[in-house]
């Protein structure tokens, strides 16, 4: 049976180009190398330089995407771009990089799912993609999530990073069994039963200040242990394959204990884990894409292989892809 898959032509990324180390949070903040990298796996990430946006962030990745796939840019026809951090209350974010792209038709539009975005803005793009009304999609995850934090709590602080992702998906014809390229199944989900774990206390029409992030850390680790090990083996079970069939697991990089025992649990073993939280911390909605163009970039991820990608973020929010590279 004929059917239309959503295959990705190319990928890229960037990451601003300061580097902040634990030690260097250790100097405004009380908090040492050790416990970081105890209690998260952490030992550096890149923050957004003074005057540089999510913009200016997800463009850099964006075209890097392009030219990896190896199409004009005028060939886009929709670009969905996820991020916390928009440049602007509105208008949204993937507008301003539709037009420094050049680009003067299709639609786009910012999707806010916190460190879920990623894998939404891609189910999302999937469904444009399968229903014929889009055939070339920009995916962006994006954030500048440092401004969003509070410096003087250490449990939050020295969690996050800024940086981008994107990928090019393109409509291409596949025989609907799970050896087509593309992506073969998604599933997205929420309960705003725990929006308090995991929020950011302002915003617009409440405070009318941006507001920082707040966390109940051990809660968010416990229910982002048992929503992701769900939502993968939903993925599993709706394309009839198995943990051992997955050649690569591209999870959210929120924290390396919660990587380690979401593996566990679904039994995936460490070395099919692609981990660059230690590098990059916790970089929102663009943790997903940065990991798998750094996979895609070592040669790890290779054209036929099996990829799951995952995420939990703050709503809370949650949901998977599984997809043929």
């Amino acid at each position: 049976m004929s059917v239309i898959r959503s295959v990705v032509m190319g990928c890229g990324s960037y990451l601003p180009e300061r580097r902040v180390s634990n030690d260097d949070l250790a100097k405004v903040v009380e908090t040492t190398d050790e416990w970081i990298v105890e209690r998260t796996g952490i030992h550096e990430r890149h923050i957004a330089a003074e005057g540089e946006l999510t913009s200016h962030l997800a463009l850099k990745a964006a075209r890097a995407a392009i030219a990896d796939a190896g199409i004009d840019a005028q060939e886009i026809d929709m670009i969905i771009l996820a991020t916390t951090t928009a440049d602007n209350t509105f208008p949204a974010t993937a507008v301003t990089v539709q037009a420094e792209l050049g680009l003067h038709h299709g639609a786009a539009f910012d999707v806010q799912a916190v460190c879920s975005g990623f894998v939404y803005a891609l189910s999302i793009a999937d469904t444009f993609i399968r229903c014929g009304q889009a055939k070339t999609i920009l995916v962006i995850g994006a954030e500048t999530f440092s401004r969003l934090l509070d410096w003087t709590d250490r449990t939050t602080c020295v969690l996050f990073g800024d940086g981008a992702g994107a990928v090019v998906l393109r409509a291409a014809e596949g025989e609907g069994t799970t050896a087509d390229r593309g992506i073969l199944t998604s599933h997205l989900h929420s309960d705003g039963r725990y929006k308090e774990k995991l929020y950011v206390d302002g915003g617009p029409s409440s405070t009318g200040t941006v507001g920082h992030v707040r966390m109940e850390g051990r809660e968010v680790f416990r229910h982002a242990v048992i929503n992701i090990s769900d939502t993968i083996n939903e993925a599993l079970a709706a394309t009839g394959l198995k943990a051992a069939d997955i050649d690569w697991f591209v999870p959210h990089q929120a924290n390396k204990r919660i990587l380690d025992g979401t593996a566990k649990r679904i039994g995936l073993p460490p070395e099919k884990v692609v981990v660059t939280v230690g590098q990059h911390g916790n970089t929102s909605a663009a943790s997903v894409p940065l990991a798998l163009d750094t996979a895609v970039r070592d040669g790890r991820i290779k054209r036929g292989d099996l990829v799951l990608l995952e995420a939990m973020g703050g709503g809370f929010t949650w949901g998977s892809v599984l997809l043929r590279w």
